[in-house]
């Protein structure tokens, strides 16, 4: 890992919010993702699962987290197995936690080496009536691929079939959607990274050069900076590109006149950060680029005012298609009978802004939270509207991750990257 090490008190309270929520005379596992083969003896770099990191800060392959809080046997209420580390394993892989690591790391004095697993879990699992086991529900999932994870609750199915079966997602989906103030600072971290790699790229970006050269100067910036890279696969398009969506080819040429949407964002200590601007090629906005631009921003900045307790983002995304639909309107591109014949299950202003405004963002770029519940103060969300107008070969998104405060507007975490249209304009022309 190329991050510092987290204060183990975050991964101490989260495993007690966790906790709180269980059913008595119950225990949860929680399983490392495996390293995933491409083909031949290659493999992609391995990426924790967030829920094992969330409650144990464990970031390693091969790893098992355990908590049965009604244990009778007092050090079982939290393990963790890990793969054993021995000399051969350090020179040919690098170092793995030791068991002094690991409890420096979690916080949990219970460790034990993975080989040990069903011995001491099978003593665990007799001392309970029930397992939570840890699926994913994201509503985004793709769930095709089998996992540790997956493979694990097959077995227990077979091994132990008179338990009765839990789910973790949902307490997960709560507890994770509160961000703790460790959790923010890490968060700021990736959003600073961000920061540092939008002023690179401000100072980069002329006419004539190709979308892969600019993912390339930001991968620079992340990585000089502690970031593992990318929180995601990263948008850069420019021009008629910039009205797909999830464009990722990020292999065209940068032409004079157009405009460059960049949807990119720092990792931070598996924190994601979620950073959208749009930039002109040339430094210099068009009048009609601006003109989309500003409506954008107006939305944005409207947007982000309803992003406090108590609203439901169902009422909150409703809300902001009405201010989407008045921008629309002044930029001549719906019109009032456009809207009075329009599908109230598709309105008129989703021709030109056909996503959603705001998602949850923390350990998962989508993180996980409860939609249907109301906002609360900690949580932290994306906001990014947009107008797309392939007609105009232009899209414009504009986005910033916000933190949910008691009162008030949201805190921003990007608040100081260049985000108005003379800022941009004298950053990239000086």
């Amino acid at each position: 890992m190329k991050y510092n090490r987290i204060n183990k008190n975050l991964f101490i309270h989260n495993r007690k919010e966790f906790v709180a929520q269980m059913d008595s005379h119950a225990l949860a596992v929680f399983n490392s993702n495996d390293i995933y083969p491409v083909s031949a003896d290659s493999t992609q770099p391995f990426q924790q699962h967030r829920d094992i990191f969330y409650l144990s800060g464990v970031d390693q392959e091969e790893s098992i987290l355990v908590l049965s809080p009604f244990s009778k046997n007092k050090v079982h209420r939290e393990v963790l197995f890990l793969k054993e580390t021995n000399e051969h394993i350090a020179v040919w892989e690098g170092e793995k936690l030791t068991k002094e690591a690991a409890f420096e790391t979690a916080g949990i004095k219970t460790v034990y080496w993975l080989s040990d697993f069903d011995k001491i879990f099978k003593q665990m699992m007799a001392e309970v009536d029930a397992i939570y086991l840890n699926t994913n529900e994201h509503l985004r999932a793709n769930t095709e691929v089998e996992t540790r994870e997956d493979r694990f609750i097959k077995k227990v199915r077979i091994d132990y079939p008179a338990h009765s079966m839990r789910k973790s997602a949902p307490i997960l989906h709560r507890i994770r959607s509160i961000k703790s103030d460790i959790e923010i600072d890490l968060m700021q971290t990736a959003c600073n990274i961000t920061k540092s790699a939008v002023e690179r790229i401000l100072k980069f970006i002329k006419p004539g050069v190709w979308e892969y050269e600019i993912e390339a100067e930001l991968m620079h910036e992340f990585l000089i900076n502690r970031s593992q890279g990318f929180a995601y696969t990263p948008i850069v398009a420019s021009g008629a590109s910039a009205c797909v969506l999830h464009y990722i080819q990020n292999n065209q040429q940068c032409k004079d006149g157009d405009v460059i949407l960049l949807d990119v964002g720092a990792e931070y200590a598996n924190y994601a950060s979620d950073l959208t601007r749009s930039l002109p090629v040339n430094g210099q906005f068009s009048a009609r680029q601006k003109e989309v631009y500003n409506s954008v921003l107006n939305v944005k900045k409207a947007a982000e005012k309803l992003l406090i307790p108590g609203t439901m983002l169902n009422d909150y995304h409703k809300e902001v298609g009405k201010l989407m639909e008045s921008e629309l309107l002044k930029l001549n591109l719906i019109d009032k009978t456009d809207i009075k014949n329009q599908d109230p299950n598709w309105p008129a202003y989703k021709k030109y802004f056909m996503h959603g405004t705001s998602h949850f963002i923390g350990l998962d770029t989508h993180d996980l939270g409860l939609y249907d519940e109301p906002i609360k103060a900690g949580m932290a969300f994306t906001c990014e509207p947009g107008i797309y107008i392939p007609e105009e070969d232009l899209g414009i998104r504009i986005e910033d991750d916000l933190v949910v405060q008691k009162s008030g507007a949201p805190f921003n975490l990007m608040g100081d990257i260049p985000i108005e249209v003379d800022e941009i304009e004298t950053l990239m022309n000086e």
